[in-house]
């Protein structure tokens, strides 16, 4: 019987978080995953012609500034962690030529909202300092620490003027918040769409405080050169180099729970692997407690909380892109530059639009145009052949379709392509099909049968509702990342704090494992989080 301190299950870039951290702590852990290889969302595939890298899940990386396993793995000094921090993050073109860019510097993007309203440029300018400012001292150092209560929190927030300001939006809609930064419709359609791309619905009242922190990120994302995959291999080397093990495509029957402790794992071909200190899951809630551990061994109020978890009803419509050429937008006809963007927002000419993409997706109807896309080669020339490149277009869209639910996905894949690409094409005129090697298509009801953790699509592991956040992410029983079953921790994105490869949830499930077990930490307290704590917010 093969016998570890601890059994990680699922080597995403959660799991792989806590196995690192504890694997360099001393501890013999264990990575199971059920994929052929490990990594979870941070995929890198050759989905359409040899030679062409595609990152088919996580592409923006989004906290690169803050996440503590960056620093403290050294993935950067160490290892050949390279980021590529493009100067121009966002561009979205309109159909009469003009456009709005959001550049590294701020200053910048101020001169570019200038030329639709002096009003939102100077609200962008204020806007732009103090959510850094919030960013700093709260926003990003409450990733990595377990959660407080909620009006515990809210009381430290508002007894500081910053973070006052950012929890007085607690209860506004996304929509409601930017319509009341900004006049112009241009303006408030691009960061309407940064404030929801990742899982806030634009009309949902609660979550108004993750608004400043979706749009601050904005301008902050970088690429991983080689492909987001290259960070899951780093990561896997600091536990291999540790003396832990990962061990792909591997499928775990059950959680062996004992007397209320979770023992160790059983796998589909029978075979026992006990856990000497703990088991941790990444999966969402229902398949760690209602599938893994099984009702019987629940308490009643823990079984109803996991029976009740959400998720998205709405995911991700993806093409990939191999290309003979780089786009060429008409935008950039008189600013080369423009060419050179990491991020390219398309089809939407004011907030209606969006809003009325947003209203089709809740109908589980599908729309023309109204997408971002990304060119990663254009920035990083080892995704693709020498002289060639790759694309991503990446649409929010119905996991359920009003014609016939998710499996309808397969009827109407191929002609939404088509309307995708046509939209492209009104943008950037050279990539039309004569330019286009090959696409591989990625409809919601794929990301499910891919990651099976992400239900219905949903790639945060559950919605993002206030009763799902925070104190209450996944429930209050789990919230610091333990479970009433003793030595079972989880780390998934199901967890605070939440999704979008920021390793939060994995850094905090690391802290308090850590904590329970009496392991002396090797790592530091993260800088921003001592911040934090010194000025009484945390």
């Amino acid at each position: 019987m093969k016998k570890y301190d601890g059994i990680i299950i699922g080597a995403g870039p959660n799991g792989l978080t806590v196995g690192a951290y504890l694997a360099k702590a001393g501890l013999k852990v264990l990575l199971l995953d059920k994929r052929y290889e490990m990594g979870g969302g941070l995929a890198t595939e050759q989905v359409t012609t040899p030679g062409f890298l595609h990152d088919t899940h996580a592409i923006y990386h989004m906290m690169v500034d803050y996440a503590p396993p960056l620093k403290d793995f050294k993935l950067e000094d160490e290892y050949d962690l390279k980021w590529i921090y493009p100067d121009i993050q966002v561009v979205m073109p309109f159909s009469d030529g003009k456009y709005l860019a959001l550049y590294k510097d701020p200053e910048r993007s101020y001169q570019s909202i200038k030329q639709f309203s002096a009003k939102d440029a100077e609200a962008f300018r204020d806007f732009a300092r103090w959510s850094q400012q919030a960013m700093d001292l709260f926003l990003a150092p409450a990733s990595y620490v377990n959660p407080m209560a909620s009006l515990d929190q809210s009381a430290r927030l508002e007894a500081n003027e910053i973070t006052r300001r950012d929890d007085e939006l607690t209860g506004f809609t996304p929509r409601q918040i930017v319509d009341g930064w900004f006049e112009n419709e241009r303006v408030r359609a691009l960061f309407l769409y940064l404030a929801t791309m990742w899982g806030l619905d634009y009309d949902l009242e609660g979550l108004g405080y993750l608004v400043p922190l979706m749009i601050n990120r904005g301008w902050h994302y970088r690429l991983c050169q080689g492909g987001s995959h290259h960070l899951a291999h780093l990561m896997s080397k600091v536990i291999y180099e540790n003396g832990g093990m990962i061990l792909a495509s591997t499928d775990v029957k059950r959680i062996v729970v004992d007397d209320g402790e979770a023992k160790g794992v059983e796998m589909v071909d029978g075979e026992f692997i006990e856990a000497g200190k703990f088991v941790c899951s990444s999966l969402n809630p229902q398949q760690t407690f209602l599938e893994l551990v099984g009702e019987q061994h629940l308490e009643e109020e823990l079984a109803t909380r996991t029976n009740e978890w959400q998720y998205s009803d709405w995911s991700l419509f993806t093409v990939h892109l191999a290309m003979d050429e780089a786009p060429r937008f008409k935008v950039a006809e008189s600013d080369p530059e423009l060419n050179n963007a990491l991020i390219y927002i398309l089809g939407y000419e004011g907030e209606e639009d969006l809003v009325n993409h947003f209203e089709a997706i809740k109908r589980g109807e599908l729309v023309e145009g109204g997408f971002n896309c990304c060119f990663p080669s254009v920035h990083d020339p080892l995704r693709a052949p020498s002289g060639r490149h790759i694309g991503l277009i990446s649409q929010e869209a119905p996991y359920n379709l009003s014609n016939g639910g998710p499996e309808a996905w397969y009827r109407v894949r191929r002609q939404h392509v088509e309307r995708c690409k046509s939209t492209l094409s009104k943008y950037a005129p050279n990539i039309i099909e004569e330019n286009i090697i090959w696409d591989y298509i990625s409809t919601p009801l794929d990301i499910e049968n891919k990651f099976p953790d992400m239900k219905q699509g949903c790639f945060k592991q559950g919605a993002y509702l206030p009763l799902q956040m925070g104190y209450f992410r996944p429930n209050e029983y789990c919230c610091q990342h333990s479970s009433p079953i003793n030595r079972l921790y989880m780390c998934g994105a199901c967890t605070h704090s939440g999704g979008m490869i920021t390793f939060g949830p994995g850094y905090c499930a690391t802290e308090k494992i850590a904590e329970d077990l009496g392991i002396e930490k090797w790592w530091p307290e993260p800088d921003c989080v001592r911040v934090a704590r010194e000025a009484g917010l945390l």
